[in-house]
Formats: C-alpha cells, sequence, structure tokens
C-alpha cells in the first residue's frame, strides 16, 4: 500500500469518526446507539491500524529498528486447542 493510499484511509476513517460522533449526539434508539458505538470501536480500530502502519513503514524506510514491533506474545498454554 502507498504513502497515498495510507493518507486517504487515514482521512477516510477519521471523516468515520467524526460523522459517527456528531450521530451519537443525536436522539437514537439504543439498538441505533449500539449499532453506531460498534462502528466507532472498529473504525477507531482500523484509525489505529494505519497510524501503525505508516509508523513502521515511515521507520523501516530510515533504517530506524523499532524493538519488539513485530513481537507477538504467545497464547497461554490452556489457551490451546488440542
Amino acid at each position: 500500500m502507498t504513502s497515498d493510499e495510507k493518507s486517504a484511509r487515514n482521512r477516510a476513517h477519521h471523516a468515520n469518526i467524526s460523522r459517527y460522533h456528531r450521530l451519537l449526539k443525536t436522539k437514537l434508539s439504543q439498538a441505533e446507539r449500539r449499532f453506531i458505538k460498534m462502528r466507532l470501536a472498529e473504525e477507531q480500530t482500523a484509525l489505529q491500524a494505519v497510524a501503525a502502519s505508516q509508523l513502521l513503514s515511515t521507520a523501516s524506510d530510515r533504517g530506524i529498528a523499532i524493538p519488539g514491533a513485530f513481537d507477538v506474545p504467545p497464547l497461554p498454554r490452556d489457551s490451546l486447542l488440542i
């Protein structure tokens, strides 16, 4: 994904987050409010992922290593399905 594509996604997520915040200020049913809060959380997570990707890409382009950036903690042994 190019830098321009990442920037476009970043802007789209920001716009969606702003729209969801505006909608939450209006009169909504409980179901509508739950749905919008769920979508808001999804957009915020997606925005964080794009930001992290941009950070790692920029750091990599500049030859900067970020310790632990790709470390994935192991699952607890009792959570494995065997």
